[in-house]
């Protein structure tokens, strides 16, 4: 079930960070996350609306800056968009269940996927109860 608020709904509910990157399609600054380097075990949520994204089994390491995964936690959790802005040709992720932009993903991961979630702390919260 989709969830839609209005902009004015999502401000009252995000930080401005958390706005700009998850209803603005913005991209925080490489290595400024929170869970660029986190370890902890458990579920990444959207922070917009609470949906379980990505499983902390998948984080990896990528050295790009940002939290990084293999796969979502759920085949049909985040939805994947074609993204021609900044004259680049990526594909944006993003919430299956609210719309929010989370970050991107790219063909140069790990085993066993190969895929390469590159996921906005912004758009994360981490919830250590769900593992």
């Amino acid at each position: 079930m989709k969830i839609t608020k209005t902009e004015a709904e999502w401000r009252s509910l995000l930080s401005d960070e958390q706005y700009t990157v998850c209803r603005a399609h913005g991209t925080e600054p490489p290595f400024s996350g929170a869970y660029h380097a986190c370890k902890e075990p458990g579920m990444y949520r959207c922070v917009c609306c609470g949906a379980p994204l990505f499983d902390s089994k998948t984080k990896f390491d990528s050295g790009t800056g940002w939290s990084s995964f293999w796969s979502p936690a759920q085949e049909d959790g985040v939805s994947a968009v074609s993204d021609a802005s900044h004259g680049m040709r990526r594909t944006e992720v993003l919430c299956s269940v609210c719309d929010a932009h989370l970050g991107h993903v790219f063909t140069d991961g790990p085993a066993p996927t190969g895929m390469r979630y590159c996921i906005n702390s912004a758009a994360l919260r981490l919830d250590q109860n769900s593992e």
